[in-house]
């Protein structure tokens, strides 16, 4: 079990606290909760986890807090796991750090496969990351700058290329506009959401099999957008 992924849950429901150590036990995961935010901290310090699965509603302080007092030491993947659904918060909890965001309720299911996604694009950072990425037909040549879809090269713009690439390279995670605009653009341009609008219905035209409903080049209404890439889900 010493090899098993290290799962730290900061919530301060105790039905939903041994609910998810179930679940994840059950799926060879060591878990680790605590109900308080400074709790939390403490127990990542002395024993740091993999994955950090985090309410935003703590008694003693806010969810965001402990986001960014987390990542002023550790790039350990964050799924906040929350009652609060607005698009504010969402934005918030990410642009705070956090990797991912999911609602309560949650399926079961779902959390699993986010808490996967987390763990392999941690997994990438810390060894060398892929220069090739594959999604259904395409394929994304990150050093040679080459993307093709079906055998076919595709021909992209520079900036077109330098979106696709930072999604890319970051599959399965949520990416805000702010992020997203501050890499692409330039922190001066983080505002202007409709260059996004712009050049993502560019990229679903050249890449997606059918623009309208794309498979790869994902909305989180809002929030942002999310890569697909083979594997992710």
């Amino acid at each position: 079990m010493s090899s098993a992924p290290h799962v730290l849950v900061i919530d301060d429901e105790p039905q939903i606290g041994r609910a998810l150590r179930a679940i994840l036990t059950e799926k060879n995961f060591r878990v680790t909760t605590a109900a308080r935010g400074e709790e939390g901290l403490s127990l990542a310090a002395a024993n740091p986890p993999d994955i950090v699965i985090l309410d935003l509603g703590l008694p003693d302080m806010d969810g965001f807090e402990v986001c960014a007092r987390l990542r002023e030491w550790t790039h350990v993947p964050i799924i906040v796991l929350s009652v609060r659904d607005s698009e504010r918060d969402k934005v918030a909890a990410l642009d705070k750090g956090a990797d991912d965001y999911l609602t309560k309720p949650f399926s079961v299911e779902e959390l699993l496969a986010r808490v996967r996604v987390a763990l392999r694009h941690a997994a990438r950072e810390q060894g060398a990351p892929a220069s090739v990425v594959h999604a259904g037909q395409l394929t994304i040549d990150l050093g040679w700058h080459v993307v093709t879809r079906a055998g076919s090269e595709v021909k992209l713009t520079a900036t077109e290329f330098n979106l696709l690439a930072y999604l890319a390279s970051n599959p399965g995670r949520v990416l805000t506009h702010q992020s997203i605009l501050t890499h692409v653009w330039g922190p001066a341009d983080a505002e202007h959401t409709e260059y996004l609008r712009v050049y993502m219905r560019q990229l679903r035209k050249k890449l997606e099999e059918n623009p309208e409903r794309p498979r790869h080049l994902l909305t989180e209404p809002g929030v942002g957008y999310r890569f697909l890439a083979d594997g992710e889900g």
